[in-house]
């Protein structure tokens, strides 16, 4: 039992709290159409933690009284969540994901897809979130390598009494890096035209027992770079889908689209925003809503997640740093350029990689850093930097690892990283003690698919990127260098595959968030103007 679970246990709250929440609105108003008999389908997606009702999110305290309030109309209601629940701020990180379940329990999930990110406290904690719900997990593109069989429940067959519906479901193949590689080896997911035959073998089957309506719980996305193992994808090559609600890809489908009679639908993330579908047998109807005046919330939800949040708040009380300058963390930013707070990273990546070189006495030189840009998740506002704040920054809890690779594979994983550039990509680097060009005009040239991964080899390693300098010296190909990373990045996470190839790997157990606090320290706990503006390690043409 964890941390949490002992103390709630022995405190006010008792396990009937776990499982009782009672979802009913606060008011109770007149529906607006008639939906007695009708299938209403409230879906959400890429909630990343944001369970409290605040000003940024509509909570689970909303979802909750929506569900109620349509229930109480007479429609035949499902409640389902297409993927990325588990992890995202210190709420559910604190807890390694498994108090997010509960809140779904509580709320009365029907269903579930996996995303990506489910993946990320490891699959022993994966499996033990699976054990807590009390909704069936619904992926069947993830398989056992040891069975070839789904590892979870591939669908799930509603019966109401006008009508039946069949939910299957689908998580992304991008889960294999964007995932750490060692957190998904137990499983195979289906990918391209094995996901497409996995995806109609399903509403075959589902046809075939009777269903009247056909769903696809998908975390799929319509991101450029997910091209061939998107949801319009799957529409596109699979028949009979009525609907796929979508995730991953933190995109506002309001209304929905439709593809080959498919309608997609998608909330954008972090509920601000809830899906609503509204099925008659004829027509179906998809809105996203966030003015809940009409059903108010649900009180007990509320007092259930603040539960959990004010332990959050007490571990991660107090201060731990002062910036002078907003340090840019922004998705769209640290995924695209350079920033200031990238650099940060990187070099207390890079420090705590030479402490713990001095401490161990170890006759290695670091020449570099890098900070993938998808690990880092927010802004930091000028002033006093919260603890709170600072895993909410960095919430992974990686460690720092030391790679020593040549320069050429330095090169490779350089242009590999980069090669969405000005796309975003989680990949992109945010360096420490290199000096590159990364040169857009020129098309990445793409080699062989990497194994175990939806990225690809460069072709011509060095045609986009042009390295100047590491670690203070003019670039040498045939070069070793030892580099500091994360060990999301040494495992071959996002675009790394060469690092997990590299002559040698060192862990050296700190977790960035420790390393960070240290490097901190040693600028006397203020980051100051030498971080005001990105350094200039990257540019771009």
């Amino acid at each position: 039992m964890n941390k949490f679970f002992k103390r709630v246990l022995s405190g006010a709250l008792t396990f009937a709290m776990l499982t009782g929440v009672t979802a009913m609105p606060v008011n109770t108003a007149e529906a607006k159409e008639d939906l007695v008999g009708k299938l209403v389908v409230i879906h959400t997606n890429d909630i990343h933690g944001r369970y409290e009702n605040n000003d940024e999110s509509l909570g689970m305290s909303s979802v909750a009284a929506l569900k109620g309030y349509y229930e109480t109309q007479g429609a035949n209601v499902l409640l389902l969540d297409a993927g990325d629940f588990s992890q995202g701020t210190n709420l559910v990180n604190y807890y390694d994901g498994l108090d997010s379940v509960h809140f779904l329990n509580a709320a009365g999930y029907d269903a579930v897809s996996l995303g990506n990110h489910e993946f990320d406290f490891g699959f022993d904690k994966l499996k033990e979130m699976a054990d807590a719900a009390q909704f069936p997990i619904l992926d069947a593109n993830i398989l056992s390598r040891e069975t070839n069989q789904p590892y979870f429940e591939s669908n799930k067959v509603f019966e109401f009494g006008n009508m039946t519906v069949g939910v299957f479901g689908l998580d992304t193949p991008e889960a294999k890096t964007k995932a750490s590689p060692k957190n998904v080896k137990d499983v195979n997911i289906l990918d391209n035209e094995e996901l497409f035959a996995c995806a109609q073998a399903q509403v075959d089957e589902l046809a075939a027992k009777g269903c009247d309506y056909i769903i696809c719980l998908g975390h799929l996305g319509v991101d450029e770079e997910s091209t061939g193992r998107r949801s319009v994808d799957v529409a596109a090559n699979v028949n009979g889908i009525d609907l796929f609600v979508d995730g991953h890809s933190h995109t506002r489908i309001d209304g929905g689209v439709v593809v080959n009679d498919t309608k997609i639908v998608s909330t954008g993330s972090y509920l601000e925003k809830i899906g609503v579908v509204v099925y008659d047998g004829k027509n179906t109807k998809a809105e996203l809503v966030d003015d809940l005046y009409t059903v108010g919330g649900c009180p007990s939800m509320d007092l259930f997640v603040k539960s959990f949040n004010d332990i959050v708040k007490e571990a991660y009380a107090g201060t731990f740093a002062t910036t002078t300058n907003l340090l840019n963390g922004a998705r769209a930013s640290v995924r695209t350029s350079e920033t200031n707070l990238g650099d940060f990273s990187a070099d207390a990546y890079k420090y705590t990689a030479e402490t713990y070189v001095a401490d161990n006495e170890l006759n290695m030189v670091i020449d570099g850093a890098i900070q993938n840009g998808g690990g880092v998740r927010d802004t930091i506002l000028p002033g006093e930097i919260s603890m709170d704040t600072l895993y909410k920054v960095f919430p992974f809890g990686n460690t720092i690892s030391i790679v020593t690779l040549k320069g050429s594979e330095l090169l490779e994983a350089l242009e590999a990283s980069c090669s969405a550039c000005p796309n975003e990509l989680g990949g992109f680097p945010q360096v420490s003690g290199i000096q590159f060009t990364i040169d857009t005009s020129v098309p990445y040239a793409q080699g062989a698919l990497y194994p175990e991964s939806t990225y690809y080899a460069p072709a011509a390693p060095g045609s986009r990127v042009t390295i100047t300098s590491v670690g203070g010296k003019e670039f040498d190909l045939n070069a070793t260098y030892n580099i500091a990373v994360n060990n999301f990045m040494a495992d071959g996470g996002d675009t790394y595959y060469v690092f997990s190839k590299a002559s040698k790997v060192i862990d050296t157990e700190v977790v960035d968030a420790e390393g960070l606090i240290s490097y901190v320290n040693s600028l006397g706990g203020v980051i100051g103007e030498e971080y005001a503006n990105p350094k200039g390690n990257i540019t771009i043409k």
